[in-house]
């Protein structure tokens, strides 16, 4: 199979509400669930997320949702015309925890940050790559 015909089989709206997924993920996972001690670990406080230090809050969901795009674009192009739902949930799993958590784990090595931490941010790719690979997957 050759890169357009590849092209010509993707589900863009799966594609899409995939990418989307990853929001609502994230303010469960970030908010309610583990938000306070991810806060902690990170030595933040709900002033300092606030005030922010660096970019405009519109321009980081738009950067992030930009990130989720194409990672929701390249899991349509792994799995190709024939995934399904359990193809998808498969895939999240692997591609969380054998690409994104052993990446991520150098974090708690090199950069001392605390394993908790790690648990939470790896926890929450292990979910958000569930879910887009469940929806690609299934809408295939």
């Amino acid at each position: 199979m050759d890169f357009n015909e590849l092209i010509a089989n993707i589900n863009f709206w799966a594609v899409l509400i995939a990418a989307a997924s990853t929001f609502v993920v994230g303010w469960l996972w970030y908010g309610p669930l583990f938000g306070k001690k991810w806060m902690q670990l990170n030595g933040f406080t709900e002033e300092s997320l606030k005030e922010g230090d660096g970019l405009p809050m519109g321009a980081i969901m738009g950067f992030s949702f930009l990130g989720s795009l194409l990672a929701a674009f390249a899991l349509a192009l792994f799995f190709g015309p024939e995934a399904d739902l359990k193809f998808g949930i498969f895939a999240g799993v692997m591609i969380s925890v054998f690409w994104i958590g052993t990446s991520r784990i150098n974090d708690v090595l090199y950069e001392k940050k605390p394993f908790e931490l790690f648990l939470i941010n790896t926890g929450y790719n292990l979910v958000s790559f569930i879910v887009m690979g469940m929806i690609i997957g299934a809408w295939n």
